[in-house]
């Protein structure tokens, strides 16, 4: 399966994405099982205005409060076990972004979000696995967003409405996880049953995030309430990797433009797309 944009009704470019990062360093390995992803994350740049600065929301930060990476230049931290040598030598040399984080912080805070910054935080591989094939150069100031570890959807939906001055900055926005994220089931070969969990999910997903004759009240609550919906603790038996998707619908705080479905390790995953025009 190549990938499928399965809705488009944008006419602008996106500044808002929320996308999969993949299974760890594995797309920068070449993984064939990631072909259709890497593909994905190499092409989509074209599509999207060149950006000032990039904020990620990784799946791979949880902090007890909303925390912003804010060192001039971060390291890299390697948060994973078990692969090849070579994927610890890995480098992002992109700068950080230290006066837009403090504004991050600020702007959280004056909407009574409890925030603090964090100088010493490196990219984890949320953000440099698909930002070293979006963008190799790494000369675009790059900063990171932590989760907060309750895990509470309506909070993180909070968290990217107190996002929502910075959309029109030139601001590209990532939220970095997988709307299928089921560890035991990449290890497993999948059968019709498992498939259709897949697909259900996904399927309600795009509903909830395309859906138009909704209003955004019952969306954000459709998306507050989604371990209600077909296959969702199959596709998340936990949340992390959804959660960076509530962030982005926060800050765009409408129906999304795009919809494209990516193939990879024998499991759907969607990408969602928002055009912001200034």
């Amino acid at each position: 399966m190549s990938n499928k944009t399965v809705y488009d009704k944008s006419d602008q470019l996106g500044s808002i994405i929320y996308i999969s990062h993949g299974g760890g360093p594995w797309p920068l390995l070449d993984d064939p099982r990631h072909k259709n992803l890497i593909e994905f994350l190499k092409e989509i740049p074209h599509t999207l205005i060149p950006p000032s600065a990039i904020l990620v929301i990784s799946a791979h930060w949880e902090e007890e409060t909303a925390t912003v990476q804010s060192g001039p230049k971060p390291g890299m931290f390697y948060d994973y076990s078990g692969f090849p040598e070579e994927t610890y030598r890995i480098t992002y040399p992109a700068p950080g972004h230290p006066e837009l984080a403090a504004r991050i912080t600020a702007s959280l805070g004056s909407k009574a979000i409890k925030a603090h910054l964090d100088e010493q935080r490196g990219f984890d591989h949320g953000l440099f696995v698909p930002l070293l094939l979006m963008y190799p150069a790494a000369n675009i100031p790059c900063l990171q967003l932590s989760l907060t570890n309750k895990l509470d959807p309506a909070a993180h939906i909070r968290l990217g409405k107190a996002l929502r001055e910075l959309r029109h900055e030139n601001l590209l926005i990532i939220g970095s996880g997988s709307s299928f994220h089921n560890l035991r089931a990449f290890r497993e070969a999948p059968t019709p049953e498992t498939t259709a969990l897949n697909l259900g999910f996904e399927n309600w997903l795009r509903d909830t995030l395309t859906n138009e004759r909704i209003s955004e009240a019952d969306r954000e609550q459709w998306l507050v309430n989604w371990p209600d919906a077909p296959g969702a603790r199959y596709c998340h038996p936990r949340e992390e990797h959804l959660l960076p998707l509530h962030v982005c619908y926060g800050v765009a705080g409408r129906a999304v433009d795009r919809v494209v479905e990516v193939e990879y390790m024998e499991r759907t995953a969607s990408m969602y797309i928002w055009s912001m025009p200034g």
